[in-house]
């Protein structure tokens, strides 16, 4: 006669699958950056970008993915969720806190949150590195002396000497505008950011260089402390 085993006991505590926590911050790093007019910023963003190989998303793209739903769904086809929700729940806390107001400032940051969930993105304006946390956050100032970029935009845009100044101070005084709006901080207020950097003094290689071994010294720490992120957080190894 066959004895029957006994079955085995239950695990201890075990309630059945549990519901994972929220997403309490991105899941990796995103930079940010904040530049004066003629400072050479696009060309640095562009070496960073291909640096680490990560997206970049200028503001004339969230312009165009704020009214291009189609786009924007495109973009943001293969965000979880969870991180979905982590961006609403960043936005309520603004309008809560009475720090966005407006539809269309209410779209545009919801989209940067959306945006910097994922991480591994390189973000340009738009008050972005006020807005997001700052351990999962690079935020850099790009500046130069201003006859220097006068000097630059007059022969992008082909200006007399006259005509770039007066370009460059409408420019920044509208950058400055939409930082206070979006991130309620002056631009000129570094200790909003980890870098500083005179592109007119260290030239675009060697501050793209700057923004990528910040990103290599902050990423480990940013992943290590968050279970969120899980073991293949995608740490960046020096290149």
């Amino acid at each position: 006669m066959s004895v029957l085993a006994p079955p085995e006991p239950p695990l201890h505590g075990f309630r059945g699958e549990l519901t994972p926590p929220p997403l309490t911050r991105p899941k990796a790093l995103t930079v940010t950056v904040s530049r004066e007019t003629g400072a050479r910023g696009s060309s640095i963003v562009n070496l960073v970008a291909e640096r680490l190989g990560w997206q970049m998303v200028n503001q004339e793209m969230m312009g165009y993915l704020t009214q291009n739903e189609a786009a924007r769904e495109e973009l943001l086809t293969d965000l979880p969720a969870a991180a979905r929700e982590w961006a609403n729940r960043q936005v309520d806390r603004l309008i809560a806190e009475r720090q966005v107001v407006g539809p269309e400032a209410v779209e545009l940051i919801r989209l940067v949150f959306l945006v910097a969930a994922r991480g591994e993105v390189v973000l340009v304006g738009r008050g972005a590195g006020i807005l997001l946390p700052t351990d999962t956050t690079v935020n850099v100032r790009i500046v130069a002396p201003l006859d220097q970029r006068i000097a630059y935009l007059g022969q992008w845009l082909r200006m007399t000497a006259a005509e770039a100044a007066d370009e460059v101070e409408a420019r920044d005084r509208v950058r400055s505008a939409m930082h206070q709006a979006l991130a309620n901080r002056d631009p000129s207020d570094f200790a909003q950011y980890d870098l500083v950097l005179n592109s007119g003094r260290l030239g675009d290689a060697v501050a793209a260089e700057l923004i990528v071994q910040a990103v290599q010294s902050k990423q480990p720490s940013a992943a290590a402390v968050d279970p969120f992120l899980g073991s293949d957080s995608g740490v960046i190894e020096p290149v």
